[in-house]
Formats: C-alpha cells, sequence, structure tokens
C-alpha cells in the first residue's frame, strides 16, 4: 500500500512537472519565467537590476566599475561636501499657520542662511531647546554660513539638508517654520 502511495505521489508530480515545462515557451523554464509589466509609468527601464539577482543566466563576469568615494576625513568634511545645500521650493517668508495630525513626529524647524532665518532662531533659540527641536538647514552655501548659525544656536542640532521633498509633502513655501505634530507654525 504505501508502495502505491509512493508511486503515485512520484507519478503526479513528474506529470504536473511535465505539464508546467510545457506551457512555457522554449526559451523559458520554470526556474527563469519572464517578468509581467502590471504597470508601466516610463522612465528607466529596472530590468538590468533584475537581470544581477539571477547571475547563473549572465554571461562572463565583468570586472566591478570603480566608483570614486570622496574621502572624509572627520564630520565637518563631510559636511563641507554636501554643501551647497539649496531648496529650490522654499523660500524666506511667513508660512501661514496650520494644524497637521502626525504623531510621535520630533519637532523640527526650517531655516537657511538669511536676516529673517537668524533673528527667527534668536528669538525662539529657548523654546526650541525646550521641545529638543532639530533644525534643518534647507538654504546654505559654505561651511562658514553653518557654522555661523551654530554659533546663534548653541545647543541646538543644525543639519545642513535639502528640504524640497519635505516642502512637497506639508505643502511648505516658506522657512523658518517650525513643525511638530500637531502644527506648522512661523
Amino acid at each position: 500500500m504505501k508502495r502505491i502511495l509512493l508511486v503515485t505521489t512520484l507519478g503526479l508530480w513528474s506529470a504536473t512537472a511535465a505539464v508546467a515545462q510545457s506551457t512555457l515557451p522554449p526559451t523559458q523554464t520554470t526556474a527563469s519565467q519572464a517578468l509581467i509589466v502590471v504597470e508601466d509609468r516610463g522612465g528607466v527601464s529596472a530590468l538590468p537590476y533584475y537581470q544581477a539577482l539571477n547571475p547563473q543566466d549572465a554571461g562572463p563576469a565583468q570586472p566591478p566599475v570603480a566608483t570614486p568615494v570622496p574621502r572624509v576625513d572627520n564630520p565637518a568634511s563631510a559636511e563641507a561636501a554636501v554643501l551647497p545645500v539649496r531648496s529650490a521650493q522654499l523660500t524666506p517668508g511667513d508660512e501661514p499657520r496650520r494644524v497637521i495630525r502626525a504623531p510621535g513626529l520630533t519637532p523640527l524647524f526650517l531655516v537657511g542662511d538669511d536676516d529673517r532665518s537668524r533673528a527667527w532662531l534668536r528669538q525662539r533659540r529657548a523654546a526650541l531647546q525646550e521641545l529638543r527641536a532639530v533644525g534643518l538647514v534647507v538654504n546654505v552655501a559654505t561651511p562658514e554660513a553653518l557654522v555661523a548659525l551654530r554659533r546663534l544656536a548653541p545647543g541646538l542640532m543644525l543639519s545642513p539638508i535639502a528640504g524640497d521633498d519635505l516642502a512637497q509633502r506639508l505643502g511648505i513655501r516658506h522657512y523658518p517654520v517650525l513643525i511638530t505634530a500637531t502644527g506648522i507654525e512661523p
């Protein structure tokens, strides 16, 4: 009885594999089926990335292309490497106060290297420290300008970061601005 069950199971397994093989075009096997495009929004094909995941189908190995990596000896030179930071969608100005719902959001603020931001930092420094807010410097050209902003706000973290994505997601057009879990305020 056990032999009959074993033979039947093996027979069914073989038949299933044969049917799967016969339904594929001759150039394909079950191990490498063609990708099915569900949606195509244009742009660059992702096919090379998928081909890299299946190395047994690849031709002779090519040596990796050397990408130069900038040498960074300390954090200051790492920051200098990202400067200048420009946020095309953000300008100094008055951003209207509004309510948002972002539970768990760490308070953060956006400033730039301009007179309005410097005055705002001087005026709000104590409140920003109390909130433990993180500062994003969205427009700054030089390491010296970044250091000058940090001198105005000792005890606050100020990081040079382009703010266009954040501005687009939150509908912000101007800085300086404070963003908390409950609102956006100038």
